[in-house]
């Protein structure tokens, strides 16, 4: 009985040439009706006519409730993750599912003015693989300067588009992504075909964008946040934290590689005498100045750290004893030569004092790495300030109670 009232009403609604997905919607309706509906042919031509007589109110509704499905789906995808590459990553997923015929959809961040590369996603399911450089003159910045969506029917033939790749063609819309009054970035959908998005799209795509800012922004705070965890707030450089779980990671790393490690562990010469002459205050200065000079000039591999007051810590992956002297040789020369004036019109006299630990050869374990090489500096500071010395094999280990 249900399915036969379903199927007149459904020739009903082809001969009136409803949309083949507005069809699906509306006889999903229907089903509620089927049993109160009389068979006749009349009583189902009726009910359909009022059925199509409420079409606008019922698509009102049922844009609605796409919305606020839309807004359980976002918010509960966005809050569960706190990573901006994750949070980006999903709202360009978001954006695509939204848009049935998307090509790919572009994210960028904008911070102090400047557009930074957020995520990219594109209808084949790759990710990051060929993102577009915003220009200055293009329409992320557009969108930036406006704070309004900008809707682009055909890109080949608009003024934005006029220098750009052929590829390029299609229609394109572009969100401003603002939390309050703050601009954090832009999100680009495009789609292959010529021609406008509805309404519809449009308003899931604004709900997408205004989450999507403020899961940018809480995930920005929550990486600030762990960045001072993790860093030294004077110097700038990592903490004993961070300092603790790198070395741990590259322990694990040379083990399972069988590459060396070295670790030096480091003391400031002559920064006693300027603390207590001038004062913290220029003391802090020169921490910086001298510990920023340094981190300058090491590798990306390698992981400076402060470890407490005027000492440092170094960790070298992949490098051997005899390269870790070359390394702090060269420290030591570069700290020499540079130049920190002191409040009397003369320079700061500074050198390095340090041990050298290497895995395997003095330890194997990090904390005995780290108590190695702190044991070599101690011999340095004591006996041949201004010089590197080399760990003593077992000295890393505790004694045993």
């Amino acid at each position: 009985m249900a399915s036969s009232f379903l199927e007149r009403v459904r020739q009903h609604l082809q001969r009136e040439q409803i949309p083949p997905d507005e069809q699906e919607w509306l006889l999903s309706l229907c089903v509620l009706c089927s049993e109160a509906i009389p068979p006749q042919e009349n009583a189902v031509a009726a009910f359909t006519r009022a059925l199509l007589d409420r079409r606008h109110l019922l698509s009102i509704i049922r844009q609605q409730a796409a919305e606020l499905e839309a807004l359980r789906r976002i918010s509960l995808n966005l809050t569960a993750r706190l990573e901006l590459s994750e949070v980006l990553q999903t709202v360009a997923a978001e954006a695509m599912r939204l848009v049935k015929d998307a090509r790919d959809v572009h994210i960028y961040l904008y911070e102090q003015g400047k557009l930074t590369f957020g995520a990219t996603l594109d209808s084949q399911g790759n990710k990051n693989a060929s993102p577009i450089e915003p220009r200055p003159q293009g329409l992320s910045y557009q969108v930036i300067s406006s704070q309004e969506i900008m809707v682009i029917e055909d890109m080949r033939n608009h003024p934005l588009f006029a220098h750009t790749p052929k590829e390029r063609e299609g229609s394109i819309i572009g969100l401003p992504l603002i939390t309050g009054s703050q601009v954090v970035g832009v999100m680009n959908l495009a789609r292959p075909s010529i021609g406008g998005f509805s309404q519809a799209e449009i308003s899931l795509l604004r709900l997408l964008a205004d989450q999507a800012a403020i899961a940018i922004s809480n995930a920005r705070l929550h990486e600030a946040i762990s960045k001072q965890a993790y860093t030294d707030i004077l110097t700038g450089l990592p903490n004993r934290r961070a300092l603790d779980e790198r070395l741990e990671e590259e322990v694990k790393r040379a083990t399972r590689s069988g590459r060396p490690l070295a670790v030096v562990m480091m003391d400031l010469d002559g920064f006693k005498f300027i603390n207590d002459t001038f004062g913290h205050a220029i003391g802090d200065e020169v921490l910086q100045k001298a510990f920023g000079n340094l981190k300058e000039h090491i590798r990306a591999s390698d992981f400076l750290a402060r470890y407490g007051g005027d000492e440092i810590t170094l960790i070298l992956p992949d490098t051997t004893l005899e390269q870790a002297r070359v390394v702090v040789s060269k420290l030591q020369r570069r700290l020499r030569a540079n130049v920190i004036p002191l409040p009397d019109g003369s320079n700061a006299v500074l050198n390095l004092s340090g041990g050298i630990a290497v895995m395997p050869n003095h330890a194997r374990a990090a904390p005995d790495l780290l108590r190695a090489a702190d044991e070599a500096l101690y011999r340095a500071k004591r006996h041949q300030r201004g010089t590197f010395l080399v760990a003593k094999p077992g000295t890393g280990q505790l004694p045993t109670l």
